[in-house]
């Protein structure tokens, strides 16, 4: 959940670290540090609070190390402060550390090492890890090249749970070792420097070229040159993948935040989405292996996610029934794991992670895979853990997301998804031909529709003025509008911390309309043809009880008692949720910034959650 970066090379280390830093602020900001390899040792400077107070830290304009590690954190362990924030260091002062992840069994590990005489002065998990190398390189007679080496890895296999780890050491001024296990690390290759870190935007301003490291590979990093090895210590070849974002993707561009700058590339990144797969009305999926006997064999479809992914899945799930005749389940990751699902050979399998590092959607996938059902990752970083775990993979091309709040990588996968379903309808044929291609049309005009949208932003900055000091809010919708209904609730709680429910529309009255009181605040979506008139029904109800209603829908409903309307551009209701999300999204933006909040950075979130 935290944020590493690392650089080995000739430049001063320190700028090019707190540099990678703030681009990974998003992934945790309780506390931050680096460690810097100078002539008189290792130099750890780190404090609490936001990455930028490391520039008021004394002396750390002075460090002139060219290997350097730093890290940004997200407590799991111990309580945000300076001495519980990273770098670690062993004992005596041999290595320093920085970790993502969690060492499950850091406890029975640090009362092993407080009995072979090692002190501890933090309450984190990750003090062992320094200790626990110091312990192996101590204990190894052989001093060769590859001692250091050998005590990390030693040290990997005693460790359970999920770790990414740089390491530098005193006595190796020009070297760092890097390793991973379920907990994301990839490597920029320069001109005789590499830069490490946990996602590629911190360094894509310094390179395009990355290795992409798989778990249990050592990486030795030393004088402009890298030596991969396997869990065993055997030299092994790594290939290097080219990326092709622009960094400037990953800067604001004169937005005032990451959050209303990912809004405004919707139209964007959902048309580069539609066109890598959608040509001339053609649906291309070359990769994936699956013809008409392997479709029909299925008996159901899991989509499984967490979070924002997770109501990607539940918009979605409508269309794949409707146009494929199979029977779909969306579940969250997290309950799918540890519920033994009833799945086989005949259950397809597919898992939606933005980041492709959620800890608990791999490891479904994981145990997918042992039930032998076939498994599609869908994601938005190439070369992420999750499309390397599963048998076939899915880019979606929104580009780096860096507001914690997720936008433009929800509508992107709707997309994706979307287009993944008509592919297997085609092979199907279950449907009338006329139905798909009539989707196909429609949605080749969401990028334009999306932009349409986006021109009602004053109204809702005009409607979130009135509403952002209110501490609940409902949402309401029927169908795939109650799909929505949750994604706009689960946005506003993240970034404004106004307490909201979402509720499908025909439950309002089986108990939640006991809460609806004179002036409190409903947004309605309302976009399902054949739902439009019991849908205005169940908020009728509400504007009767004294609530004021934003009404987000397609349909004419002037005078209608509705405190607010936002008028969204018609399309198949199969993939309206991609236009109707947008002023959602905009509501809880203007609302987090009229409160004054950290809109890209919400408080006790992250952007990738690599731990359970």
């Amino acid at each position: 959940m935290c944020g590493i970066v690392g650089y080995v090379g000739t430049k001063k280390a320190s700028p090019i670290l707190i540099q990678g830093l703030l681009k990974l602020e998003y992934r945790g900001y309780d506390s931050a540090g680096i460690a810097t390899v100078e002539n008189t040792g290792i130099t750890v400077m780190k404090d609490k609070g936001r990455v930028k107070n490391l520039y008021n830290l004394e002396g750390i304009d002075d460090l002139a190390g060219t290997t350097g590690i730093a890290h940004t954190r997200w407590a799991t362990h111990g309580k945000p402060s300076k001495i519980n924030s990273h770098p670690h260091m062993d004992n005596d002062n041999l290595f320093a550390v920085v970790h993502n992840g969690i060492i499950e069994n850091y406890n029975e590990l640090k009362s092993q090492l407080i009995e072979k005489g090692y002190n501890f002065l933090s309450q984190t998990d990750t003090e062992v890890i320094p200790n626990l190398i110091n312990y192996y390189y101590k204990k190894d007679e052989n001093n060769d090249e590859k001692r250091l080496l050998r005590a990390i890895k030693n040290a990997c296999m005693d460790f359970k749970g999920s770790f990414a780890i740089e390491v530098i050491a005193k006595d190796n001024p020009n070297k760092m070792i890097v390793v991973r296990k379920d907990s994301p690390l990839v490597i920029g290759k320069g001109i005789d420097e590499f830069f490490i870190a946990s996602d590629i935007p911190a360094i894509l301003s310094y390179t395009k070229e990355f290795y992409l490291l798989n778990d249990f590979e050592f990486v030795e990093l030393e004088n402009g040159t890298s030596k991969v090895y396997d869990k065993d210590l055997n030299p092994i070849e790594k290939q290097v993948t080219k990326i092709e974002w622009d960094s400037s993707s990953a800067e604001k561009d004169g937005y005032e935040h990451f959050m209303i700058k990912e809004i405004y590339e919707q139209p964007v990144s959902v048309r580069e989405t539609i066109g890598a797969r959608l040509n001339n009305s053609k649906v291309e999926f070359d990769e994936l292996k699956f013809d008409k006997e392997y479709l029909e064999s299925l008996n159901k479809i899991y989509i499984v996610a967490c979070g924002t992914a997770m109501h990607a899945g539940l918009a979605v799930k409508k269309t794949f029934e409707e146009l494929c005749k199979i029977p779909v389940e969306v579940d969250i990751a997290s309950e799918f794991r540890y519920r033994d699902p009833i799945i086989d050979e005949k259950t397809l399998v597919i898992f939606i992670s933005q980041s492709g590092e959620t800890a608990d959607t791999i490891a479904a996938l994981k145990l997918a895979k042992t039930k032998c059902s076939r498994t599609i990752a869908l994601s938005n970083v190439i070369g992420s853990s999750i499309t390397r775990e599963a048998d076939y993979y899915l880019y979606t091309h929104a580009g780096p997301e860096i507001a914690v709040a997720s936008t433009k990588a929800y509508t992107s996968q709707i997309t994706l998804l979307t287009i993944l379903a008509m592919y297997f309808a085609e092979i199907l044929n279950r449907v009338d031909e006329s139905k798909i291609e009539e989707l196909k049309n429609e949605l080749l005009e969401i990028p334009n529709k999306i932009n349409e949208v986006l021109k009602e932003v004053s109204k809702i900055e005009k409607f979130a003025k009135k509403v952002y000091q209110e501490t609940d809010m409902f949402f309401l919708g029927r169908g795939v509008d109650y799909a929505v209904s949750l994604e706009g609730s689960l946005k506003l709680k993240e970034i404004s911390y106004i307490h909201s429910e979402a509720y499908a529309s025909g439950e309002l009255k089986h108990g939640p309309i006991a809460l609806i009181d004179n002036g409190t605040t409903v947004i309605g979506i309302v976009t399902e043809p054949d739902l439009v008139e019991k849908s205005i029904s169940n908020l009728q109800e509400v504007i009767t009880r004294g609530a004021k209603v934003l009404l987000v829908t397609n349909e004419d409903m002037e005078n209608k008692g509705f405190e607010s309307i936002i008028k969204i551009p018609s399309t198949n209701r199969l993939i309206s949720p991609i236009l109707s999300v947008i002023p959602l999204q905009l509501l809880s933006y203007y609302i987090a910034k009229n409160k004054g909040l950290d809109v890209d950075k919400p408080r006790n979130l992250a952007k990738s959650v690599t731990v359970e």
